[in-house]
C-alpha cells in the first residue's frame, strides 16, 4: 500500500533526576555532597532509509517516545543515558510541525539523521551545588522535560524527470519502455494508483530518475480524479514530459488536454508552471495521428516546446525523447537540499534572561523558555529547592516586575506548568 502522507506525535525521553546524598563512610568526617547527575533523555531521530518508499509503517503507529534518562544516586553515581529512538523514513521526506506548518526538517540523502524531538537534560546532583557559602546543599535538579510535538510527514519522491498527461495517454508504457520499473498497464482511465520511479540508463555512466505520475484532469488541482494526491512528487522534478495520445481513439482534442493539464499544474504550484517541458505525442504510429500530429506540432512549437513523436508500445522514437532530456538535465542545476531551510526549526538552549509578565485579572503569568525550563527542574517538595528558585527569581528581576504589576500576597502566580501561591 503506497502512502505518502502521515501525521505522527513524537516526545523525547525527559531526563533524570539528579541525587540529593552526601558520603557516610566510616573513618571519613564530613564526606560532604555526593549526588550524582540524572542521564540524558532519549531522543526521536529520523533516519533516511533508501530502501522505503512509502509511509505505510506510521498509519500502524501514531505516537512514539524515547526513553527517559536514568536518576542519579549517591556516591556520585551518574544514571544511564535514555535510548534514542529512530524513525526510518523514506528518502524524500518532508517533514513540517502540524500545528504551525513550519518546516521541521527535509530527508533528501540517504542516511541523513535529524532530530525531530529531543531528549531532555539530566538534572544535577547536589554536588554541583557546593560553593564557600553553601557547603551542604540538600537540593538536586529535576530532569529537564522533553521536546513534545505533532509532525506532518509529506513524502515527496526525489526524481529528475516527472511524467505527466491525461490518464490513459501511455505515461506506464513508457516508463516501462526505458526503465526497469513495471507498473500496471491496462486500457482504462486510473490504472496508476501509485507513483512510479523508474532509472533511466541513457549510456554508461549517464542515467536519471524518472517518475510516472498518476493521470491528472480538469480540477486537480482542487481534488478531482485521482492526480491532485500525487501533484507533490513532481515538485522535486527538474524537467517534465508532458505526453499527448494523438491516436485519435480518446475522443478528447489533444490541444486541449495539454492546456488543461498545464493549467492544472500551475493551480497547484508556480515553480511546476515554470519547468521545462518536453512534449511526447504518443501512439503517433496510429492511423489516425497522420491527421492530428501536424497541426498540434506546429501549436506546440510555435509556444517554443520541443516535440518528439513517439510509440511508448514499439519504442519508436523513444531515444530521441530520452537522449534530450539528459542533454536539458545537464543544463538545469540540481536544486538544494531544502527550499526552506530559512524555517527549520533547530532546537536552542532558553536563554535564561528571555522572560515576560503578564497580568490576568488576580492572576499572574510568567512566560520564558529558560525561566519555565528552571521551574521545570526544581523540586516543589525540597524546601532548600524552593528557596534555590526564589532566590533566582529575584535576581532576574521577576519578583520585582510582579510587584510592579500589583502582585500581592495570594495572588496566583503561574510559570510553566506550575502554579503557586505569592510571597513577598
Amino acid at each position: 500500500m503506497f502512502v505518502d502522507e502521515v501525521k505522527i506525535e513524537v516526545k523525547g525521553g525527559r531526563g533524570g533526576d539528579g541525587c540529593s546524598s552526601f558520603r557516610r563512610e566510616k573513618h571519613v568526617p564530613r564526606g560532604g555532597p555526593d549526588g550524582g547527575d540524572g542521564g540524558q533523555g532519549g531522543s526521536v531521530v529520523m533516519v533516511a532509509d533508501p530502501s522505503l518508499t512509502t509511509l505505510i509503517d506510521f498509519r500502524l503507529r501514531r505516537e512514539y517516545k524515547a526513553d527517559r534518562g536514568v536518576n542519579g544516586s549517591g556516591n556520585q553515581r551518574f544514571g544511564k543515558h535514555g535510548q534514542d529512538i529512530e524513525l526510518r523514513v523514506p528518502v524524500g521526506t518532508l517533514v513540517t510541525d502540524a500545528e504551525t506548518g513550519d518546516t521541521v526538517v527535509d530527508i533528501v540523502r540517504a542516511g541523513q539523521r535529524e532530530v525531530v524531538a529531543r531528549g531532555g537534560r539530566g538534572g544535577r546532583g547536589n554536588m554541583h551545588f557546593v560553593s564557600s557559602t553553601h557547603q551542604a546543599p540538600r537540593h538536586a535538579e529535576r530532569g529537564e522535560p522533553a521536546e513534545e510535538r505533532a509532525l506532518r510527514l509529506e513524502l515527496k519522491l526525489l526524481a529528475d524527470v516527472g511524467i505527466i498527461g491525461f490518464p490513459n495517454v501511455g505515461k506506464s508504457t513508457l516508463i516501462a519502455r526505458v526503465s526497469a520499473a513495471r507498473p500496471k498497464i491496462a486500457d482504462y482511465p486510473f490504472t496508476t494508483l501509485v507513483p512510479n520511479l523508474g532509472v533511466v540508463q541513457v549510456e554508461p555512466g549517464k542515467s536519471f530518475v524518472m517518475a510516472d505520475i498518476p493521470g491528472l484532469i480538469e480540477g486537480a488541482s482542487e481534488g478531482a480524479g485521482l492526480g491532485h494526491q500525487f501533484l507533490r512528487h513532481v515538485e522535486r522534478t527538474r524537467l517534465l514530459v508532458h505526453v499527448i495520445d494523438v491516436s485519435g481513439l480518446t475522443m478528447r482534442e489533444p490541444w486541449s488536454d495539454f492546456v488543461v493539464v498545464n493549467r492544472e499544474l500551475a493551480a497547484h504550484s508556480e515553480r511546476l508552471a515554470n519547468l521545462r517541458q518536453l512534449v511526447a505525442l504518443n501512439k503517433s504510429d496510429m492511423p489516425g495521428a497522420a491527421e492530428i500530429v501536424p497541426d498540434l506540432r506546429g501549436k506546440l512549437e510555435d509556444k517554443g516546446y520541443q516535440v518528439f513523436e513517439v510509440s511508448a508500445l514499439t519504442g519508436v522514437g523513444v531515444p530521441d525523447l530520452i537522449y534530450a532530456a539528459w542533454r536539458e538535465l545537464e543544463k538545469i542545476p540540481v536544486p538544494a537540499a531544502s527550499e526552506g531551510e530559512d524555517k527549520v526549526i533547530r532546537y536552542r538552549a532558553p536563554r535564561e534572561e528571555e522572560w515576560d509578565v503578564e497580568r490576568a485579572g488576580e492572576d499572574f503569568i510568567v512566560r520564558g523558555k529558560g525561566i519555565e525550563r528552571l521551574v521545570a527542574m526544581t523540586d516543589m517538595n525540597n524546601d532548600d529547592s524552593v528557596r534555590r528558585l526564589q532566590r533566582i527569581l529575584d535576581k532576574m528581576g521577576i519578583v520585582g516586575r510582579l510587584r510592579d504589576l500589583g502582585a500581592e500576597e495570594g495572588h496566583s502566580v503561574r510559570i510553566g506548568a506550575v502554579e503557586f501561591d505569592f510571597l513577598d
